[in-house]
């Protein structure tokens, strides 16, 4: 070991270098097979910015888990990508450079939208690499890179042969601030501010021919809306066909306000009786149920706003306007025609695009769509043969599952992207779709695959200008990394690593289960029909320290240079294992202290280690003493409990457990004994603990328990006593073998107990201001520790040192206080408790059959706690140590 302290900032950046150069951790591609393949599907970050917190926190968890598995004998499949291609990747190119897309040809803006992203790529590789993943980084891709590019037309060309993909013009939602379709995954409700508007709507009779008209039918009636900028699409006015109050207005006609045009009044069952007036007018489009009413009652079609949120012709004086302005000019108008009645400010859910946060529309456009509606079920079965961490994460896939209301939206209106791989003939409308051995192209710049339409036999083409949705690709990471191909001489889809599918893990936050774990269940379970992985694991968000979400806006965002310029990495690791998968973690900057804690702990132990034991690998002893078997064996009992921790994702549990069993009955107890002896047994046992500590502490602090192994195990080492041990010396810890349970067999009550007896002699002593070295006369244990008395003797430096296993303690039992559940009893008893009080105060109580019956009342169980001590009163002092009683006399 080293001399002096442990420097992280130097031994941290040196290890990263090393296991990127030497490719420590890359996927053994010639020996890897189904049985020894571990395949983690990392999520791609998305190229729109720094990397935060929330990136480094769920990549920790990620690595733990890769560095778990590897070092229980699995060839660990862990890339990384860079999701590059879309909407963020291009928002982030116009925000660096200053410009819009629209004002460059497609090709030019691409090749800009590319050399900001590599840019922001590097600097993701740097900081991954500088919290020590151990990544295999001669396996990573980007999502815009010409292999993905295949992977995903192929993707949509197999789909659309399969029948699971249309084109249709029909309302799509739509973002008028990025200009292009979404899909229904991309939008999020939000909170905002608006204004319900109550406007007079005219009557106009029916034809004078009805027998039925209600003569006393009124002149007008009210519909409430947040949105007046839709009344010139305004096309019809519904009413419950329950709704009495309005069942006169059913089979006339309204005028609309300032815009004239007169729209049928319509009973639905969809209307909410309960908004407004019951009466609610339909606009095409102003949310799902005008779609709905649109296609139902087959009405007719007005669009007042464009794909830019500006209101067209059909507004008349209006056209131009941004909906917001002309929201505000239709009211002032309205108001100075008397039709407005009222307007009050209120907060209202508004359906946004979670890209920009903007409003989204509903606008009749052509889009492509993956069709998913049909096969619900299917794709919830699909989610339940996965293995869920946590199980309750299912709840959140099934309740987005069955609360679809519209096919995937695939198509996106813009520059940065993955072009789909189709022409249209110009006289037909055909869709002709490039050969699979072409792939990738670009119809923009490529020509089709044949020279005459296949249905009409014209000659001239064109070209599909829109992109796939990011996520078309996204979702194919399984694959991906599967290096899933078509193989044109067998006429068939082929792998290149078929071993690692479906995938083991799918590690992601859970504010993407939408998103990317949906549509990587439907893409892969349609291509291959299995589902892409065996298991996720969801992690939360990091909050801030005060339990708030982290955002820009409010100023609470860690940044991760930051925080690793404060505190060692591994520190940082130590914190992020203190979640529990899929909860929320709030940032504390305690939490990483107590990671440095810990790693100095580690770090001294190790050198108290080398100068108790200073051969590595010392030889056995033909018999352990008692205590160095009890120590081994509670050992195994880690390495079970920790193993199964692990294997159960309970990265809190098992970080706790370790480091208390590894802080207090190894540092605190056992080693404060081993500083006693020199004997083989304890050398032996020293070292063997020691390296087993290290494994065990080795996926949660990377880097402290590579520089321990390699200056204490590793390099330079070559008389070790086994020869699998001096095998395996030459490795990287994290290619070590996780270790196994010796066997042993030991006392473990008699041990636990011995322990806690020398833990009480040694606060006795420090309580006393003794040293530990002073001599203790008598020290009588009323317990057994029979086995261990020479170890609690020479630690303690106990003169005359009486076990009594079996007899009772000279100790009684006293009562010393009362304490009530006051969040029962003081709602129960209310006055009453000011006696109650005085009566346990004046020892004017008695214990009845476990009730309290004190000032006239009797309290169940639950509603009091009696404290006890154990008094002793011969000579000498009483001390506790859990189950056993330790009396101390004539110390000195």
């Amino acid at each position: 070991m080293p001399s002096g302290e442990y420097d992280p900032d130097a031994a941290e950046a040196r290890w990263q270098r090393r296991w990127v150069d030497e490719e420590t951790f890359a996927y053994p591609e010639e020996t890897a097979d189904p049985d020894t393949a571990f395949a983690i599907d990392t999520p791609p970050p998305t190229v729109s910015g720094s990397l935060h917190w929330g990136h480094v926190y769920g990549s920790i968890l990620q690595d733990v888990v890769a560095r778990f598995h590897r070092m229980n004998g699995r060839d660990v499949l862990y890339p990384f990508g860079y999701d590059d291609n879309g909407i963020a990747s291009e928002r982030l190119a116009e925000r660096e450079l200053g410009i819009r897309h629209q004002d460059f040809e497609r090709r030019e803006f691409q090749r800009k939208c590319r050399e900001v992203c590599r840019e922001y790529e590097a600097d993701f590789s740097e900081k991954m690499q500088g919290v020590g993943l151990s990544i295999d980084w001669t396996n990573t891709y980007r999502t815009i890179s010409p292999e993905v590019q295949r992977t995903s037309q192929l993707s949509f060309i197999d789909l659309y042969e399969k029948g699971r993909e249309y084109r249709e013009k029909a309302p799509a939602i739509w973002c008028p601030e990025c200009e292009t379709a979404i899909s229904q995954v991309e939008t999020e409700d939000d909170e905002q501010d608006s204004h319900f508007h109550d406007i007079a709507f005219e009557v106009v009779e029916a034809d004078s021919d009805r027998s039925d008209v209600d003569p006393g039918l009124p002149g007008e009636f009210t519909i409430s809306t947040t949105r007046p900028e839709l009344l010139p699409a305004c096309v019809a006015v519904f009413v419950h066909p329950d709704d009495e109050e309005n069942e006169a207005l059913v089979g006339n006609h309204a005028r609309i306000p300032i815009f004239g045009q007169e729209v049928p009044i319509i009973h639905d069952e969809r209307v909410d009786m309960e908004t407004g007036s019951g009466v609610v007018m339909c606009c095409t489009f102003g949310d799902q149920t005008d779609i709905e009413w649109y296609q139902a009652h087959d009405l007719p079609l007005r669009v007042a706003i464009d794909e830019s949120g500006h209101l067209t012709e059909e507004a008349g004086p209006y056209e131009g306007m941004h909906s917001s302005e002309a929201r505000e000019a239709i009211v002032s108008d309205l108001d100075d025609e008397g039709a407005l009645l009222d307007r009050r400010a209120i907060t209202h859910t508004v359906n946004v695009h979670e890209r920009c946060g903007v409003g989204v529309e509903f606008l009749v456009t052509e889009q492509w769509y993956v069709e998913v509606l049909d096969k619900v079920d299917e794709y919830l079965e699909a989610g339940r043969e996965m293995e869920w961490f946590p199980q309750k994460m299912f709840t959140r896939y099934k309740h987005w599952v069955e609360g679809l209301q519209w096919d995937w939206c695939i198509s996106r209106q813009r520059s940065s992207g993955i072009p789909f791989p189709v022409w249209y003939c110009a006289d037909c409308d055909a869709e002709v779709l490039a050969a699979k051995d072409d792939l990738p192209v670009d119809p923009l710049s490529d020509d089709p695959p044949v020279d005459a339409c296949p249905e009409c036999g014209h000659d001239e083409f064109v070209p599909e200008d829109d992109v796939l949705d990011t996520w078309a690709t996204s979702s194919l990471t399984p694959l991906i990394n599967a290096g899933w191909d078509w193989d044109a001489a067998a006429g068939e889809f082929t792998m290149d690593r078929p071993e690692i599918y479906p995938m083991d893990v799918r590690p992601q936050g859970h504010d993407i289960i939408s998103f990317w774990l949906f549509h990587t269940v439907i893409k892969c379970y349609e291509h291959t029909g299995e589902v892409p992985f065996e298991s996720t694991m969801i992690n939360g968000m990091v909050l801030d320290e005060n339990r708030e979400k982290m955002s820009k806006s409010k100023g609470n965002v860690v940044e991760p240079d930051a925080v690793m310029e404060q505190f060692p990495v591994d520190a940082a690791r130590f914190w992020a294992a203190g979640s529990s998968i899929g909860d929320d973690l709030p940032y504390q900057e305690k939490g990483l202290r107590a990671g440095e804690k810990l790693i100095r702990k580690l770090w001294n132990a190790s050198k108290l280690v080398e100068s108790l034991a200073p051969e590595p690998y010392p030889d056995a002893p033909d018999d352990l003493e008692e205590l160095d078997r009890w120590l081994l064996a509670e050992i195994d009992r880690e390495i079970e409990r920790l193993t199964a921790r692990l294997e159960n994702r309970e990265f809190s549990k098992a970080r706790d457990g370790l480091r208390t069993f590894f802080w207090g009955t190894f540092c605190d107890d056992y080693l404060e004994i081993a500083k006693s002896r020199e004997d083989a047994s304890a050398r032996y046992t020293l070292r063997t603990a020691h390296r087993r500590f290290l494994k065990l502490f080795a996926p949660l602090l990377a880097h402290v328990t590579e520089e321990i192994w390699h200056a204490e195990y590793a390099e330079g080492v070559s008389n070790a006593a086994n020869a699998g041990e001096r095998a395996e010396a030459a490795e990287s810890i994290h290619l070590a073998d996780w270790p196994e349970p010796l066997g042993l067999e030991a006392d473990h009550d008699a041990g636990e107990l011995a322990m806690a007896v020398v833990g009480a002699l040694r606060k006795y002593k420090s309580d006393e201001q003794l040293p530990l070295n002073a001599p203790l006369d008598v020290v009588e244990v009323y317990g057994d520790v029979r086995g261990f008395e020479d170890d609690v003797t020479g630690v303690m430096h106990v003169e005359d040192l009486r076990v009594h296993p079996d007899e009772a303690a000279p100790v009684e039992t006293v009562t010393t206080g009362i304490d009530l559940e006051y969040a029962t009893v003081g709602p129960k008893y209310g006055d009453a408790i000011g006696d109650i009080e005085a009566g346990i105060s004046a020892d004017e109580y008695e214990i009845v059959d476990g009730e309290l019956h004190v000032a006239g009342v009797e309290l169940a169980p639950d509603e009091f706690e009696i404290e006890t001590e154990r008094q002793y009163r011969g000579e000498g002092t009483l001390l506790d140590a859990d189950d056993a009683v330790v009396i101390v006399e004539n110390a000195e």
